[in-house]
C-alpha cells in the first residue's frame, strides 16, 4: 500500500485523503494547527465541484449547512440604507443557482468527517525538510521523527511550506492583487436574519453577514493596498494594521476593530500563485499550495477540491507516478487559468466613483426588463469556468 504524506489538512488536505484511501492509498496528514481550525470565511462550491462531493456522497449534509442567504444590504457611514438586494430582485440570476455556499469551518469538518477511516492525522506538527531519491520521500517533522513515504503533497495553502522547500522561494510564484482581507466570528449583533450588509468607503470596505442560523455573524474588513510587509503570525500587528487603516471610519466600523482583539483573526493579502508546474519528483502541489486564484476569483475552493480529485485519481490508475503527475497537470492547467483568470478581471480599483457606480446599478436593477438575462449574461464567464473540467471516472 503506497503511503502518501499531506501538508495541511483543510479544504484541499481533507478532500485528498478521502480520494487517496478510497483508492487503496494509506494518506497521512500533517496540520501544523493543535486542532481542525474554526473560523473563516463563507466559501462556494461550484460546476465541477458539486460533482465531486456528489460523487463523495455529501452533496446533501453539505446544503443542510449552507448560509441560504436572503440577500443583500449596501448602508452609508450613518448606518442608512442605501440600497438592498433580495433573492427576488435576482430571480433566475445569482440565488436560483445551484452553487452551495457554506461556511469554511463547516465545509473542512463534514470533508474531514468523511476522510477519517484509514487516514492517520498529526496536529500540532509541520514538515522542516524533505529529501527524494527514486524509490522514496524522506520527510523531518519540526517534532517527530523522521519519515519515508512514496510522496509528499503540499495542500498547506499559500503560504505553503512544501511548495519553498522544494520549488523555491514564495515570493517568485505569489502575485498580489492590491487588497488585503480580515474576516473574523462576532455576535450576531445586529440581529441579521441570513442576510448580508456592507458598507463601503473609497478603498475599503467593511461587512456582516449571520451565519449558523443566525446564531453568530462572520465580519469583514477589506482595503486596498500595494503589498505589505508585516509578520503573518503577530496577530497584534495586524490588528493595528486594521485600526491604523479604518480609523475615523463610520458605520459599525469602530465596534467591529474592537472585535478583533478578542477573535480569532484571520489576515491575509489577496493573491494569486502561478506556478509553470505543480510537481517535482515525488512531491505534487494542490489547491491554493500550487494554483491559488485569490478570493477575488470566487473559485478557490472549487479548483482545491477538483484538484485533490483528479490529482488522486491520476495517482490510482497509473503505477508510474511520472506519468500520474504528468496528466494531472495537463489536466488541470486550463482550468486552473480559467478560474484564475475571474480574480483579474475582478481586480478594480475602489474609488468613490466607482461605487457611486455600483449603488446606482443596483437600485436601478429591479426595475429593469429582462434582469435574470442581465444577471445570468454577468455570471456566464464564472459558469464557465467552474464547469470547464469535465470529470473522469477513475
Amino acid at each position: 500500500m503506497r503511503k502518501v504524506l499531506i501538508s495541511g489538512a483543510g479544504i484541499a488536505g481533507t478532500t485528498l485523503a478521502y480520494w487517496l484511501r478510497r483508492h487503496g492509498f494509506a494518506p497521512t496528514v500533517v496540520e501544523r494547527a493543535p486542532a481542525p481550525r474554526t473560523g473563516g470565511h463563507a466559501v462556494d462550491i461550484r460546476g465541477s465541484a458539486l460533482g465531486v462531493v456528489e460523487r463523495m456522497g455529501l452533496l446533501g449534509p453539505l446544503r443542510e449547512l449552507g448560509t441560504d442567504m436572503r440577500g443583500m444590504s449596501f448602508v452609508n457611514g450613518s448606518g442608512k440604507t442605501l440600497v438592498k438586494v433580495t433573492e427576488h430582485t435576482l430571480t433566475g440570476g445569482l440565488t436560483d443557482s445551484e452553487d452551495v455556499e457554506i461556511l469554511r469551518d463547516d465545509l473542512t469538518r463534514v470533508l474531514s468527517s468523511a476522510a477519517q477511516e484509514g487516514v492517520e492525522y498529526v496536529y500540532g506538527d509541520w514538515i522542516t525538510g524533505i529529501s527524494q531519491d527514486s524509490g522514496e520521500a524522506r520527510v523531518t517533522f519540526a517534532h517527530g521523527e523522521a519519515r519515508d513515504f512514496d510522496f509528499v503533497v503540499g495542500a498547506d495553502g499559500q503560504h505553503s511550506v512544501v511548495r519553498s522547500l522544494v520549488f523555491g522561494a514564495e515570493k517568485q510564484f505569489s502575485h498580489h492583487m492590491d487588497t488585503y482581507l480580515a474576516v473574523f466570528t462576532v455576535p450576531n449583533f445586529l440581529k441579521l436574519d441570513h442576510w448580508q450588509t456592507f458598507h463601503l468607503a473609497p478603498g475599503t470596505l467593511a461587512g456582516v453577514y449571520s451565519a449558523r442560523g443566525n446564531s453568530e455573524a462572520r465580519a469583514m474588513l477589506g482595503f486596498q493596498s500595494p503589498e505589505l510587509d508585516f509578520d503573518r503570525h503577530d496577530l497584534e500587528q495586524q490588528r493595528k494594521l486594521l485600526a491604523d487603516r479604518f480609523l475615523g471610519q463610520g458605520w459599525e466600523v469602530p465596534r467591529l476593530l474592537r472585535e478583533t482583539a478578542s477573535r480569532e483573526l484571520y489576515f491575509d493579502s489577496m493573491t494569486q500563485i502561478r506556478m509553470d508546474r505543480f510537481t517535482e519528483g515525488r512531491v505534487a502541489l494542490v489547491g491554493d499550495a500550487g494554483y491559488g486564484p485569490s478570493p477575488l476569483s470566487g473559485q478557490g475552493t472549487s479548483l482545491a477540491i477538483v484538484g485533490a480529485y483528479v490529482l488522486a485519481g491520476s495517482l490510482a490508475v497509473r503505477d508510474d507516478h511520472r506519468a500520474a503527475f504528468g496528466a494531472y497537470e495537463e489536466e488541470m492547467r486550463s482550468f486552473v487559468q480559467q478560474n484564475q483568470a475571474l480574480a483579474t478581471a475582478n481586480q478594480r480599483k475602489h474609488t468613490r466613483f466607482a461605487q457611486w457606480k455600483q449603488i446606482q446599478s443596483m437600485r436601478m436593477l429591479p426595475y429593469l426588463p429582462f434582469r435574470s438575462r442581465i444577471m445570468k449574461a454577468a455570471m456566464r464567464p464564472l459558469t464557465e469556468a467552474s464547469n470547464a473540467l469535465v470529470l473522469k471516472d477513475y
